[in-house]
């Protein structure tokens, strides 16, 4: 304790910068209520089911809410759901410590009694998108080592060439499958029937898959003690934001760890209700907020944006207090967009990756979040930092751009069957390279610029497709935008922007380059447009880059 005092008074009271080690240190500090678990043999599973309402209150306590059939589920409900199932894997199924099981559905409110059921036999959750290609889901499942399939009735299909033994989480009237469900096992089986745990924070909890700091997708191995720290994390930032009594809305895939940390784990540490969306529709979305006078949404910036776009002023969102936005930046010139629009909600922006288990960064106080549009926050409590510079690895001080590097209790143990990656994204020190350009500012608070590997390289100089996108996205007659690389004989690369334009707009690709061409330095022009009907991207939000570069190169093919 003593030499860790020592260390804090080193550092800049205003940042947490340390220059004579080049490291940030969080300046938050977690009271005692809030101390990560140190017991060993504590796993998320146990963790989690302890903090939920005392049982006088468990039953009376709504956990979740199905936003599509207003089917509720009651915290005692939700705790014997996670026993009976967790009883009826081990039992009818076979289902041991260190067995893979692959999760194959789209969100429902049987989402964080799947996940918690795996968790607390020792066994290892991987869950899939259910977007997915068949040939994508076999590879994962191959990859991941699954002996269990879990999976929604209708991605079945997807399996056919998968001979794991597989249950489907619920039977519908259109289903004629005969495999036992979920549901059944949760219906017919005992919730005292349960082996004894043997499980250790050091274990693995689960395996998520992530495109990595680069490269094609790899195993995410992430252990209970990871997801331990974000938990108390989580229930720090519920508290400290004042959320505690708030009703959160959740669409964000359940897969992705940003869902997974929030809606399938954490939030259920502050006794939350979690109304339920299967997938993203802004008109239903508006329509829950509404009915279940919904106060907070994580969200991601193609949300935001189609709040600021697409939101008709009618809209019912009286109720909402925050909205929180992460997996990818939000620029500075939404949020304000966003703040203009809806002046009485905070919206507070937040970072993390697949490998820190879903979180780094954070704005606690909503003055601050205002005062620093297109900042993601300030570290979180037991985090460092580090800003490198790309090319020599030197430390770099308070608003320096390099690449962002990680040290935290929630760093994930590597890539799955993937040393050289492993040891390429994380340093024998323990440090996480992210492949995020970023720099923090003089108090600290750190700003993500755009993906090192996404940078485009014009005549020498660095241009970050993300800095164009926020501009292209200020113009009134563009609804959308992504930026990419398209080759150049003599530059090297230029900028080519994708836009959807606005429905009735004539906008032309001069236009749009003279648009850009007014407000940049001459290496950061458009020198290319082209107009499609969407801009491509994941669940979690992200431009989809490699698609628009194969249709950039299609098009260039088919002119010559």
């Amino acid at each position: 304790m003593g030499e860790e005092t020592r260390e804090f008074r080193q550092h800049s009271p205003k940042s947490g910068f340390d220059p004579a080690t080049g490291v940030y240190h969080s300046l938050a500090r977690l009271g005692e209520e809030y101390k990560i678990p140190t017991r060993h043999d504590l796993d998320t599973a146990t963790f989690v089911l302890s903090q939920f309402p005392h049982p006088d209150h468990a039953e009376s306590r709504v956990a979740l809410i199905d936003s599509a059939t207003n089917q509720r589920v009651s915290y005692g409900q939700l705790r014997h759901s996670v026993r009976a199932l967790a009883s009826g894997l081990y039992h009818a199924l076979g289902v041991r410590k260190g067995d893979v099981v692959f999760l194959l559905s789209p969100n429902s409110v049987l989402y964080p009694t799947i996940c918690l059921a795996i968790f607390s036999l020792g066994a290892i959750l991987s869950p899939a998108n259910p977007i997915n290609t068949e040939s994508e889901i076999v590879k994962q499942v191959r990859d991941s080592g699954a002996k269990l399939i879990i999976s929604a009735p209708g991605e079945l299909h997807k399996l056919k060439q998968v001979t794991v033994s597989t249950i489907i989480t619920s039977h519908s009237n259109q289903s004629k499958n005969e495999s036992v469900s979920v549901e059944e096992l949760i219906e017919c089986c005992d919730p005292t029937e349960l082996p004894k745990s043997e499980l250790t924070q050091s274990d693995t909890a689960a395996i998520l898959y992530s495109s990595g700091t680069t490269g094609t997708s790899k195993g995410v191995i992430l252990t209970h003690s990871n997801f331990l720290s974000i938990m108390v994390l989580m229930k720090w930032t519920v508290n400290v934001t004042d959320s505690q009594n708030d009703v959160f809305l959740c669409f964000l895939p359940m897969f992705h760890i940003y869902g997974l940390a929030f809606f399938g784990l954490g939030l259920f540490c502050s006794g939350i209700t979690v109304v339920v969306m299967q997938k993203f529709d802004l008109t239903a979305m508006l329509d829950a907020v509404k009915v279940h006078k919904v106060n907070n949404i994580p969200a991601v910036p193609p949300v935001i944006l189609g709040l600021v776009k697409y939101c008709k002023p009618g809209s019912d969102l009286s109720s909402l207090k925050r909205v929180g936005s992460g997996a990818a930046p939000l620029s500075k010139e939404l949020s304000e967009a966003f703040r203009r629009k809806f002046p009485w909600v905070e919206l507070r922006q937040g970072y993390g990756l697949t490998e820190t288990c879903g979180a780094t960064s954070f704005f606690v106080s909503d003055e601050d979040a205002r005062a620093r549009a297109g900042s993601c926050g300030a570290l979180l409590p037991s985090f460092c930092g580090k800003i490198v510079d790309v090319e020599t690895v030197v430390g770099l001080g308070p608003c320096r751009r390099g690449e962002l590097l990680i040290k935290s209790p929630t760093i994930m143990q590597g890539y799955l069957g993937n040393e050289e990656a492993t040891r390429e994204t994380i340093g024998e020190d323990g440090w996480l390279r992210t492949g995020d350009l970023g720099y923090f500012d003089e108090d600290g608070f750190l700003y993500v610029v755009d993906r090192i590997k996404e940078l485009i390289k014009h005549n020498g100089y660095q241009v970050a497709p993300a800095e164009l996108e926020a501009l292209l996205l200020s113009h009134p007659n563009i609804l959308d935008a992504a930026v990419i690389p398209l080759e150049d004989e003599e530059a090297g690369e230029i900028p080519m922007a994708y836009v959807v334009r606005a429905t009735g707009s004539q906008l032309t690709e001069d236009q749009v380059i003279q648009f850009v061409a007014a407000q940049v330095a001459p290496y950061k022009k458009v020198r290319r447009v082209a107009f499609i009907s969407a801009i491509p991207k994941s669940a979690a939000g992200k431009i989809l880059r490699k698609q628009l570069v194969s249709l950039s190169q299609q098009q260039v093919v088919a002119k010559l």
